[in-house]
C-alpha cells in the first residue's frame, strides 16, 4: 500500500507523518529534509536522545525489529521508511497486510538486506555482477576450488566494512568469517563508483550524476567521494542506465545507492545494492539541485522527483573515530577547517565515538575537481575526532 500526497489537494500540516527506523546520521538528514517539505518524523531507535531524533523531536526508544515498538510507530504515522536495512521484515510485512504503508515495501528489503539473496536477484535479473557461490558455513576446500583472490560476505548484518573479508592466497582463510556467508570472485576494479537513483510509486524514475569512491585502506569504509566521477561520459551514462535498470527490476521506491566497480575492461558490474539514502550522496546537499534525503521523501510520498542535476563539482570526506579513542568525542580542527574556501561541515551529533565510526563529513564545492580534492586533503590533516579515552 501506497501514501501519496496527491494533486491540488489541500493538506493540513503536518503533509505527512513519516516513521524513520533508525536514529543515526541518515535518519538526522531525513527528518530535516521531511520538515523542509512540511511534514513531520517520529524516530525508532534504541538509545535515546539518537541524532535523529533530536532533529525530528519525537522518537520511541525502542528495538528496530521490536513488533510493540515498531507497531507504535505505525499508529503514530502514515508511512514508515528506514535509515538502514539490518532489522526483521516479519513486523512490517504484518503492518503492510494490514494496510500500513511501507516504502521501500518489507519484500524489496528482505530480497535487498540478505547479500546471497541479492546477487541471486541480480543475476536472475540479468544485472551485471560478480560470479558468486553460496558458502552455508566456510570449507577451506570449497574456498579453494572456488579460486583466489576471493571476497566472503556474511549474508547478514555487515556493513561499513563489517562482515566482508578479502583473501587474495589461500594462506588469507584464516581470516575467514565463521558465518553464513557468499563467496564471489574479487574483482581488479579500475575504479569503485556509485549511482543514486530514485523511484516513486508512479515509476518515475531519476539518476543523479555517477560519483567516485576511496575507500579507507583494509577498512571497507569510505573515505573520500568525488563527484562527479572521473571517468568517460560515455561510461557515466551506461552506469546511470544500470543503476535505474537495477532500481526498476527491484520495483523499489524511494532512493537506493547502487555500488558499482568499473573493471580495467571498462566492464561496469554492480557490487552491492543499499535501500536507502546513501553515504555516496552526502554531497547532494551543497552540490545537487535536489539533495537525496529531500529526493527520499519526495519518492516515498509518490510526489514529483526533483532535478538530480549537479551545480558544483564537490568532493567529500567522512570524519571518522579516530584510531586508539573512545568514548565522549573531542573534535579538533573546525576553526582551521572552517577557513578552507568551499567547506560544508557536517556533524552527526554522536555521542560517544569509537575507532572508524562515522561522526560527519565534510563536503567541498570548487570549480575544479582537482583542487576540491586538494582541499579534502587539508581537511583531513586538520580534522580529528578523538575520544575522551585511550583505547
Amino acid at each position: 500500500m501506497s501514501f501519496s500526497i496527491e494533486k491540488d489537494k489541500g493538506y493540513a500540516v503536518p503533509v505527512a507523518r513519516i516513521g524513520v527506523i533508525g536514529g543515526g546520521q541518515l535518519g538526522l538528514m531525513l527528518a530535516r529534509a521531511a520538515q523542509r517539505l512540511g511534514c513531520s518524523c517520529v524516530i525508532l531507535d534504541p538509545l535515546a536522545d539518537s541524532p535523529a531524533g533530536l532533529a525530528a523531536g519525537q522518537q520511541i526508544v525502542g528495538g528496530y525489529s521490536d513488533p510493540a515498538r515498531v507497531r507504535e510507530l505505525a499508529e503514530s504515522c502514515d508511512i514508515i521508511t528506514f535509515e538502514l536495512e539490518d532489522l526483521d521484515v516479519e513486523p512490517l510485512l504484518e503492518l503492510e497486510k494490514e494496510g500500513m504503508a511501507i516504502q521501500p515495501a518489507p519484500q524489496v528489503l528482505a530480497t535487498v538486506q540478505d547479500k546471497l539473496t541479492q546477487k541471486t536477484f541480480l543475476r536472475d535479473a540479468g544485472i551485471p555482477t560478480s560470479d558468486f557461490i553460496e558458502t552455508p558455513q566456510p570449507d577451506a576446500q570449497v574456498f579453494a576450488d572456488f579460486g583466489y583472490p576471493l571476497v566472503q560476505k556474511a549474508r547478514r548484518g555487515g556493513y561499513d566494512g563489517r562482515g566482508v573479508s578479502v583473501m587474495k592466497t589461500a594462506a588469507d582463510y584464516e581470516k575467514n568469517l565463521p558465518v553464513a556467508s557468499l563467496i564471489e570472485k574479487f574483482v581488479e576494479a579500475e575504479k569503485e563508483i556509485s549511482v543514486l537513483v530514485a523511484r516513486n510509486p508512479d515509476g518515475e524514475c531519476k539518476a543523479y550524476p555517477v560519483v567516485e569512491m576511496v575507500f579507507v585502506e583494509g577498512q571497507n569504509v569510505l573515505d573520500v567521494l568525488l563527484a562527479p566521477a572521473r571517468i568517460d561520459d560515455s561510461i557515466a551514462m551506461q552506469a546511470q542506465q544500470l543503476g535505474i535498470k537495477t532500481v526498476e527490476a527491484l520495483e523499489g521506491v524511494g532512493i537506493f545507492g547502487v555500488e558499482m566497480f568499473l573493471t580495467k575492461e571498462g566492464v561496469l558490474l554492480v557490487n552491492e545494492v543499499a535501500p536507502r539514502t546513501h553515504n555516496s550522496g552526502h554531497q547532494s546537499i551543497e552540490a545537487n539541485v535536489t539533495d537525496q534525503f529531500e529526493q527520499h521523501v519526495r519518492a516515498i510520498l509518490n510526489m514529483p522527483l526533483g532535478e538530480t542535476e549537479q551545480l558544483s563539482p564537490a568532493a567529500m570526506v567522512n570524519l571518522l573515530g579516530e584510531p586508539g579513542f573512545e568514548g565522549r568525542p573531542v573534535i579538533r580542527g573546525v576553526h582551521e577547517v572552517l577557513a578552507i574556501a568551499g567547506v560544508s561541515v557536517h556533524l552527526y551529533g554522536k555521542a560517544v565515538t569509537k575507532p572508524y565510526r562515522k561522526m560527519g563529513h565534510v563536503t567541498v564545492l570548487d570549480k575544479d575537481i582537482q583542487t576540491a580534492l586538494d582541499k579534502v586533503e587539508q581537511v583531513k590533516q586538520a580534522f580529528a575526532i578523538e575520544g575522551e579515552h585511550r583505547l
